[in-house]
């Protein structure tokens, strides 16, 4: 059984076949849907010059979402701080959430959210990447504006994203809640874990360490339907391996027909070990067994599934499983 908070991350997948706007209206259909099913928050990620994941800024999906909700969590997971100026990430924010009190978070990365030097130059205006140094001083200027010079009333929550013991180092010295990327780099979780917890300060923001974990999770009816909705995501990760993204999000039948080589079988089984995707049972006891060994406070799931309706009803099943659930209609 599961007994913590479960929580949505929303990537505004943009499937073969179709536009950007039919996407953006997936994203509202999908708020509604996981606000009715009961989680406790969405974040949106930043992602830029990528046919697969839509260049769609977060604090614009997180204002789209909470006009089309009433009460879910919204947020971002993150904004990419290098990539844009403290003051604006204040001000978007602290707008935000004067609008939707106690509704808004800001979940804070370091990336730059595109795998093309050229896209991540023109976000950096053609500065080098952040060194540690000014990553650090980028989030610690947006805590100060949003408490200095935004005051605009009820403040966002701030999160740290971290894949890393350098990320994690900084969210713990900062007294940040963390949101550790577990669907990304599975490897680094104990590390990074065991490095917050050890390191953590506490501050205005968070009075002890707080971890958020997010999953790859998909859960079908049966093993086999749940391996089919994952398919098209092996394709894309095939894809990253290789450091590319160079092809919208495919179809289930598009990933079964895909010639995957022996080293990406390998690394995508390794992979999907460390996640949770099969039947409910499977899913949610995967998810319990991690919220154990990691001590996390909350689960936060990404579900890369073609088919809205086929990602909904994952989020359902697995809301179904670990505990009282509305459906989706």
């Amino acid at each position: 059984m599961l007994d913590i908070p479960l929580s949505a991350l929303e990537v505004a997948m943009v499937q073969t076949g179709t536009r950007a706007v039919e996407t953006l209206r997936d994203t509202a259909a999908f708020a509604q849907g996981v606000e009715r099913l009961g989680y406790h928050r969405i974040w949106y990620a930043e992602h830029h010059h990528s046919p697969a994941i839509g260049a769609f800024p977060p604090v614009v999906l997180t204002a789209h979402a909470a006009a089309s909700t009433s009460a879910i969590r919204l947020g971002s997971g993150g904004v990419l701080a290098p990539n844009h100026a403290p003051i604006t990430v204040a001000e978007q924010f602290g707008t935000l959430a004067a609008l939707h009190e106690d509704r808004i978070d800001l979940g804070i990365g370091r990336g730059p959210g595109t795998f093309d030097e050229a896209t991540a130059r023109a976000l950096r205006r053609g500065a080098a990447p952040a060194t540690d140094a000014q990553y650090r001083d980028d989030v610690t200027a947006i805590l100060s504006l949003l408490v200095d010079e935004v005051a605009l009333g009820p403040l966002p929550e701030p999160w740290l994203l971290a894949s890393s013991p350098a990320g994690a180092a900084l969210a713990a010295a900062l007294g940040l809640p963390v949101a550790v990327a577990h669907h990304i780099r599975p490897d680094n979780t104990r590390a990074v874990l065991e490095c917050y917890r050890e390191r953590f300060a506490p501050s205005r923001w968070c009075e002890r360490p707080r971890v958020l974990l997010c999953v790859e999770a998909v859960c079908a009816e049966t093993e086999e339907e749940a391996v089919w909705w994952a398919g098209p995501m092996n394709v894309i990760k095939a894809g990253l391996l290789k450091g590319l993204s160079e092809s919208p999000f495919p179809t289930p039948e598009q990933a079964a027909a895909h010639p995957f080589t022996a080293e990406e079988r390998q690394a995508l089984a390794g992979f999907r070990a460390q996640q949770a995707v099969g039947t409910p049972e499977t899913v949610v006891n995967r998810l319990a067994h991690l919220a154990g060994e990691t001590g996390a406070d909350e689960l936060m799931l990404t579900t890369p599934v073609y088919d809205l309706r086929d990602r909904l009803r994952s989020y359902e099943l697995i809301r179904k499983y670990s505990g009282t659930a509305a459906t989706v209609p």
